[in-house]
C-alpha cells in the first residue's frame, strides 16, 4: 500500500511539472514567432498558443515516428526543413501546402501519388493515426511544422549533422 501512495505522488508531481513546463513554454513565443506563412500568396497567420500546443501533441501522435525532429527516417535527404519545403513541387511551406501534402501526399516533384507509402487522410484506411485527423488538426500539425525552425534552428531537419 506505502509503495502505490508514493508511486501515486511521484507520478503526480510528475504530470504537475510537466503541465506547468509545458504552459510556461507555450506563453513564452511571441505573436512574432507564431506568425507562420499560411499560402503560397504569401499571406500569414497567427497560431495561438492552443494551436501551437495542440499541434505539437498531434505532431508527436501521428507523425514524429518517422520524423522526429524534423528529420525523415525513410529519406534523409528530405527533411521538414525549410529548405526541403520551399523546394517541393508543389511548395509545402506554407500551412496550404501541408494540409494538402498530408490530405494527398505526392513525390518531392509533385508527379506521383504516395498515399500507399505515407500516411494520409487518402489513406486513413492503412494508417489508423490519420484516421480521426480533422482539417483543423491538419491545420495546426502543419503550424508546428513550420514553427519548428524558428524555435530550433537548422537542428529541426538538419539531418544527421544534429543527431
Amino acid at each position: 500500500m506505502l509503495k502505490r501512495l508514493i508511486l501515486l505522488a511521484v507520478v503526480t508531481v510528475f504530470f504537475t511539472f510537466h503541465i506547468a513546463m509545458g504552459s510556461a513554454w507555450a506563453i513564452e513565443l511571441s505573436s512574432e514567432l507564431r506568425t507562420v506563412t499560411l499560402n503560397d500568396k504569401g499571406e500569414t497567420t497567427v497560431l495561438s498558443l492552443e494551436d501551437v500546443t495542440k499541434g505539437k501533441e498531434l505532431f508527436n501522435f501521428a507523425c514524429a515516428q518517422c520524423h522526429a525532429g524534423g528529420k525523415t527516417k525513410t529519406d534523409p535527404n528530405v527533411s521538414l526543413g525549410p529548405d526541403s519545403l520551399a523546394g517541393a513541387t508543389p511548395r509545402r511551406d506554407n500551412i496550404a501546402g501541408l494540409v494538402d501534402y498530408m490530405q494527398h501526399p505526392t513525390t518531392y516533384d509533385g508527379e506521383v501519388g504516395i498515399a500507399e507509402l505515407h500516411p494520409s487522410i487518402e489513406s486513413a484506411d492503412i494508417y489508423p493515426r490519420m484516421r480521426n485527423l480533422k482539417d483543423e488538426d491538419l491545420k495546426v500539425i502543419a503550424g508546428h511544422i513550420l514553427l519548428q525552425p524558428k524555435i530550433l534552428g537548422k537542428m529541426w531537419g538538419g539531418g544527421k549533422v544534429y543527431n
